[in-house]
């Protein structure tokens, strides 16, 4: 157990990697023109891509974290670097939209490694005041991936080819894996390695998700960011393709969702403790309620752009708040199985996000309202499961 603070280059190489998931998701989205264009295809075949993805990480998240308890950490994060950053190179050699389907969901699969054994690799080295620090700041420095993202993207767009898009992940990903493979050391002792066995995982996520309270927060953290998500999936055509912000103006728009977010997160973090997290999460609730329903008022009476770039900071902006809480609820409920239960509620995450994204992309982007109105959707319902199934709960189920 490590007990001084690390080299500054471990923050950097951890950083990184935590960055790539987001890069990953965010950094094409100004160009889905781009590539409708190229593929000769429709844009809202493109945007499927998103969803599929955001399917293969959450799917990911559910076995990564079980076999990097069994075979280590640093192989199963040099896999997923490998294999994310491989599928990426392909993606700049696609012709078909089929195959750029498959090469997502393989580069979804691969991001989910690293991203979920990430905490517990930090875990092993620090005790935990020493992991709460240094968690902290890796967090800090992988939020600049999704605020800075679709803006490098959105100039790569412009000034070279979006192939150049993946060929920016492809060099993230080799870098992280040479640096990953000479600083950082594998932290999990052969003694301390768990048997896979999934059937005791699976029971434990059938535990999980038959507590009613504890079905509420999962529900309503994966309802909150497929709302979000519906902005991931429809955001760049509605503002590109509909109201004509150009590609590296669009970014900009995007980081003002990230800056409410930051904010919001950095709240939260210094009055949590007085008010409590389910207080919080209700707050969270409710700002992003109003924010959904202005949205709606927005689509319905046809209030035009910028109050709609109003409004979409305040949605998207509560979702750390939402997420971060709902999931302590979940924690405080089954502190006994934490890995577990943190992966359902990621795997929730993704998982809704990623039917809820692909439903969307199978309507035509011709106006904002489809995906205001599926956003409005999206936080009624996280609402309403609240409301029905966990402002009764009890603390701690087990």
């Amino acid at each position: 157990m490590v007990t001084a603070r690390p080299h500054p280059c471990f923050f950097i190489i951890l950083g990184m990697m935590a960055m790539l998931p987001p890069l990953a998701i965010d950094m094409y989205l100004p160009s889905f023109l781009d590539i409708a264009r190229d593929l000769q295809v429709s844009q809202e075949k493109v945007q499927t891509t998103l969803a599929v993805f955001t399917f293969g990480f959450a799917v990911g998240q559910l076995f990564w974290g079980p076999m990097a308890d069994s075979f280590g950490r640093k192989p199963i994060i040099l896999f997923g670097l490998a294999g994310s950053a491989l599928a990426a190179y392909f993606l700049t050699q696609v012709m078909t939209i089929e195959n750029f389907y498959l090469l997502r969901l393989i580069q979804g699969l691969c991001a989910a490694a690293p991203a979920v054994v990430l905490g517990a690799l930090v875990r092993d080295l620090f005790d935990r005041n020493m992991f709460a620090q240094m968690m902290s700041v890796i967090m800090i420095i992988s939020m600049l991936a999704p605020l800075l993202a679709p803006i490098l993207g959105g100039y790569i767009a412009k000034y070279f080819h979006w192939h150049s898009i993946f060929d920016t992940l492809v060099f993230m990903g080799i870098s992280c894996v040479l640096l990953i493979s000479w600083k950082i050391p594998e932290t999990l002792a052969t003694e301390k390695r768990q048997p896979l066995r999934f059937g005791i995982v699976f029971k434990n996520f059938w535990t999980l998700l038959s507590d009613k309270a504890t079905l509420g927060y999962v529900l309503v953290g994966g309802l909150t960011f497929a709302g979000m998500f519906c902005f991931l999936t429809s955001g760049s055509l509605v503002y590109i393709g509909i109201y004509g912000v150009s590609q590296e103006y669009f970014g900009y728009f995007f980081g003002l969702n990230m800056i409410v977010m930051v904010s919001m997160t950095a709240l939260n973090g210094k009055i949590v403790v007085k008010v409590g997290s389910e207080k919080m999460l209700k707050i969270g609730l409710l700002v992003q309620l109003l924010a959904g329903i202005w949205l709606a008022c927005v689509a319905i009476f046809k209030l035009g752009f910028w109050a709609m770039a109003i409004g979409i900071p305040f949605y998207v902006g509560m979702l750390s708040t939402i997420g971060s809480n709902a999931t302590a609820a979940i924690l405080d409920r089954y502190p006994q199985m934490a890995g577990t239960a943190n992966g359902v509620a990621g795997t929730a995450r993704f998982g809704i996000a990623s039917l809820v994204g692909a439903t969307l992309s199978h309507i035509a982007v011709t106006s904002e309202r489809p995906m205001l109105y599926a956003m409005a959707i999206c936080t009624i319902a996280a609402s309403t499961i609240y409301y029905v199934l966990c402002r009764n709960s009890t603390k701690q189920a087990v």
